[in-house]
């Protein structure tokens, strides 16, 4: 599955949970549900996944945790938050650097429509793999 049809049946499964749940929820509760709306349809993703920092060269692990990571491409970070900031933007980014993934998508599930909690980012790395 290519990047772009992967991240579309990304938003189409969590509008699903969005639909179903609502906003208002903890984080936890989209997390679980959207990852279980993932396996349901097939997609190979991962909950809580460990994210290390690398300082001079080591791997140190400081306690960061990727939300899901879907098919070792994708990054989602979820939220349950009044409105997104640029920090968790900044937040994402950073996590893409890290983990040399192309593609992030920051979903904040407490909006009364799922499409105006949506961003999409895109990784340093595959920022300089294209033309």
């Amino acid at each position: 599955m290519i990047v772009n049809e992967l991240t579309a049946e990304i938003i189409n499964a969590a509008m699903t949970v969005h639909s179903e749940l609502g906003p208002g929820l903890l984080e936890s509760a989209y997390q679980g549900c959207l990852l279980f709306e993932l396996h349901r349809r097939g997609i190979q993703a991962i909950g809580e996944v460990e994210l290390p920092v690398v300082y001079h060269g080591a791997k140190i692990d400081v306690g960061y945790r990727l939300d899901i990571l879907v098919e070792e491409t994708v990054i989602l970070e979820i939220k349950s938050v009044e409105s997104l900031a640029r920090i968790h933007s900044a937040q994402l980014i950073t996590y893409l650097r890290l983990s040399n993934k192309p593609i992030g998508l920051l979903l904040n599930f407490n909006v009364l429509s799922l499409k105006n909690g949506i961003k999409r980012l895109v990784g340093p790395s595959y920022q300089s793999a294209t033309p």
